[in-house]
This record gives C-alpha cells, structure tokens and sequence, in this order.
C-alpha cells in the first residue's frame, strides 16, 4: 500500500517538530558543561522540549476538528513522536543525567511499533492508529522527559523511579495495540475469506 504524502497544517507542523528535533540534541548535549553555561543551554533545550511538545498538540487539535486527517499523518505524526523521545532520552544518557535502561526500553518499544506497523500495513492495507492508551503511554513518558531537566546531580539516581510509570503504562499499550492488530487482521481476514466463498457461489 503507498501511502500518498499531504501537506497539510498538521503534517506541516510535525515537520517543524522534526526539524527542531536536531537543535534540542544539540543544546542536551551543551548542557552536560559544568556551571551557569550548562544551566543556561538546559533552559533552552528545555524551551525546545516544550515547543516539539506544544506543536505535536496543536497538530493533533488541528487534524481532528478542521477534518485534517490523513493516512501521511497517521505514519509520519506517529514517527516524529518515537523521534523526538528517543533523541531526547538518548541525549540525556550521553550527559549522564538518564540511566541506560531507559534508553533501551525506548528503543525496543520504539523498533516494536514500528516494524509491526510496516508489516501491517504491507501485509494487510491497514494504517494502524494512535489510541488513548498510546497517548495516555506518550504523555507520561514526556511528563518523566521533562523531569529530567530539573533533576539535581546528585539526586539522579531518582530517574530510575520516575520512569516506572510511563514503562508500566507503555508495555500495556503495547500488549493492547497487539491485540488490537491481531483481531483487526484476523477480521480482515474472515472479511476476505467471505467474499472468495461468495464469488464461488455465484459462479457455481
């Protein structure tokens, strides 16, 4: 299935998130310095964090209630998204300020989602869509995100805390997107079984 691009105000908007997406990184990484010029970079990349996040609503807004909803929007809203906290988090582990695991989780969660909404949407013609708990996942893990920026040095070691929230809500909103998929194809699939035992009958 291919998916036609439109460049719609929302889709235009995600494409502004993704291109500030590179100048947070950079300013994530200025603020690993010691002193005032660290702090200062963190309050920037922390303006940037808020900006990504403030579009990626207003984008939303937009598609829902001006009928701006596309299928290049359902794809390319979803992946700024998994962009935009995975080189949040990533950034924050190279600075010291995120553990490891975190980084991975995302990353894995991140690979998940996206290598079965390729298949699916190859395999099956289906454009799999954000759900509240996909949103409700997203939201906690930027809430955690923003947190970070605010964690003193030697109280770090809470970050291992902060993110259990958004990971226990996160590996549920896989399992349902799973499910959800799973009785979607399997649907699909009678759909299509029913219309090839119709189509033999009228022949016959």
């Amino acid at each position: 299935m291919r998916v036609k691009i439109q460049w719609t105000i929302p889709n235009i908007l995600t494409t502004v998130r993704l291109l500030a997406i590179p100048f947070m990184a950079v300013f994530i990484h200025a603020s690993g310095h010691p002193g005032e010029e660290g702090h200062s970079y963190s309050i920037i990349a922390f303006c940037f964090f808020v900006g990504i996040w403030l579009t990626d609503a207003a984008d939303g807004f937009i598609a829902r209630h001006f009928n701006q909803v596309s299928d290049f929007g359902k794809i390319y809203d979803p992946f700024v998204d998994k962009l935009f906290q995975f080189t949040t988090a990533f950034m924050m582990f190279l600075i010291g300020r995120l553990p490891l695991w975190v980084v991975i989780f995302i990353l894995v969660k991140e690979a998940v989602m996206i290598l079965g909404g390729a298949y699916i949407l190859q395999k099956h013609r289906i454009v799999s869509h954000s759900r509240w708990y996909g949103k409700l996942s997203t939201v906690l893990f930027v809430i955690a995100l923003a947190t970070v920026f605010f964690v003193p040095h030697d109280l770090r070691y809470i970050t291992n805390f902060i993110f259990i929230p958004p990971v226990l809500m996160s590996s549920f909103a896989t399992i349902c997107y799973g499910v959800t998929l799973l009785r979607d194809t399997s649907k699909l699939g009678d759909d299509d079984l029913t219309k090839k035992t119709e189509t033999d009958e009228t022949r016959v």
